[in-house]
């Protein structure tokens, strides 16, 4: 066992020492910079730029007003009838089988509010998900051509945690937006 770990080390020794003798010549680093050509993509501002992305967020704008407004009158049915029970317990105008029936259908409705809030939620977020995924498929055939046409290596995209800092020179979102409106 001690001899295949000798023999482990040793070549983990000798890769490392060949790495390092290609790196100092720089023989291998040259030939691949030359050949390399990476760029990058801000797909999320493309979404906003471009003018299917535009028609979407207003669509989603329109959808969430309409369920906003729907929500406000289901909110704001369940705070009367809360109020109302504030008022006949306050007063002592129930009787306690009366009270206890009351709050039952306030928690029934307030459940009912959560449920919809959730409902209402899930079919934004899936509307949200339906309109960006067709113009992200979009997105994706024209940065193959685009790639292809320029000969890149590596398309990257440009988020908060995935490049961090690049040259300008380097984004090609405009080209993206401007290809995806005439097409």
């Amino acid at each position: 066992m001690k001899f295949h770990a000798v023999i482990a080390r040793w070549l983990v020794v000798l890769t490392m020492s060949m790495a390092a003798f290609a790196i100092s010549h720089e023989v291998t680093p040259a030939v691949a910079q030359a050949q390399v050509k990476i760029v990058y993509v801000d797909l999320q501002r493309a979404l906003n730029e471009v003018e299917d992305g535009k028609r979407a967020k207003a669509k989603l704008k329109k959808m969430f007003d309409e369920r906003q407004k729907q929500l406000d009158v289901a909110q704001k049915e369940l705070k009367a009838f809360q109020e109302e029970i504030k008022t006949n317990i306050e007063g002592k105008l129930w009787n306690e089988e009366t009270q206890r029936t009351k709050m039952g259908e306030y928690q029934k409705k307030f459940v009912e509010l959560q449920s919809l809030y959730v409902q209402l939620q899930r079919e934004l977020a899936e509307a949200e998900g339906k309109e960006t995924k067709k113009i992200l498929d979009k997105f994706e055939k024209l940065l193959a051509e685009i790639g292809k046409e320029n000969k890149y290596t590596l398309i990257l995209e440009k988020t908060e945690s995935s490049i961090l800092w690049a040259p300008s020179s380097l984004d090609i979102t405009d080209v993206l937006i401007q290809r995806y409106n005439t097409k």
